[in-house]
């Protein structure tokens, strides 16, 4: 029962996962051979000052303040490792625009059996390099419309999957004011409704998972999300958020990347 509990742990909390994760390359990764094809670039919004200490949130605000803050972003890096009894079982990590939607996610790990799987979505295609599904360091070009690709695009956008948080609330606590990496963060414990926050999502609802489950949200001054942990039957996953409105280049790969199916 143990291994099944677990096993249905992982399938709520990857869904989640990508569902907060969207990335796109950074300038640094340029040496990777993807060179420009119509790439996206986007420039760096103008930085506001911290907004003074704001009353605690509640049940009733936390959702509305933390997609309003989104909402105003159009770019975020973001990183997330999944455990499994302590041993890393996958890493993704990345870069997402907003308007329009762009995006690059790499997912590394013992999930992948030590190989890497790389999503981009840019320009309306999506290119896939799956382990096993594509030659090593080759993309499939699909239209990013298409239904086996369609709800990864819409997944790629977090505030999808915070709506979905909304609609599943069930508690909120505020557990205290922390410091992490020299930022001064408040804590937040949210208790949702499984069924509903993966419904919402449109993913099914594995056989074995509890009714509820309880994320633990860190957030700035500005209400942006900075981290967020989960644990269930010892999968626990750890997503950082950061760089908002940092300019990021997303690009198709080159056409000597892309293989047919």
């Amino acid at each position: 029962m143990r291994l099944r509990t677990r096993a249905a742990a992982v399938l709520v909390a990857l869904p989640l996962a990508l569902g907060l994760v969207a990335c796109g390359s950074e300038p640094a990764e340029q040496s990777s051979g993807h060179l420009p094809s119509t790439p996206v670039q986007t420039k760096a919004a103008p930085q506001k000052a911290a907004a003074p200490a704001a009353a605690k949130l509640t049940k009733a605000t936390f959702v509305p303040a933390m997609n309003a803050a989104l909402g105003k972003q159009r770019t975020w890096r973001t990183v997330a490792k999944m455990t499994v009894n302590g041993r890393l079982l996958m890493t993704i990590t990345g870069f997402q625009q907003a308007e329009p939607l762009a995006l690059s996610m790499e997912m590394t790990g013992e999930a992948f059996q030590g190989s890497k799987a790389k999503i981009i979505v840019v320009d309306g295609f999506a290119y896939l390099s799956m382990p096993g599904s594509t030659p090593a360091g080759k993309f499939v070009k699909v239209d990013a419309s298409a239904a086996e690709v369609g709800a990864l695009a819409g997944n790629g956008d977090p505030t999808k999957t915070f709506k979905a948080f909304g609609k599943s609330l069930r508690g909120l606590k505020f557990v205290r004011s922390e410091t992490i990496g020299g930022q001064k963060l408040d804590r937040y414990e949210l208790t949702v409704d499984t069924a509903a926050v993966l419904r919402a999502q449109g993913k099914p609802v594995p056989d074995g998972v509890p009714k509820t489950l309880k994320f633990n949200v860190w957030m700035d001054s500005a209400k942006l999300v900075r981290r967020m942990t989960f644990n269930l039957a010892g999968v626990n996953m750890v997503m950082t958020m950061a760089d908002y409105n940092k300019p990021v280049i997303i690009k198709a790969p080159p056409a000597s990347k892309i293989v047919t199916r």
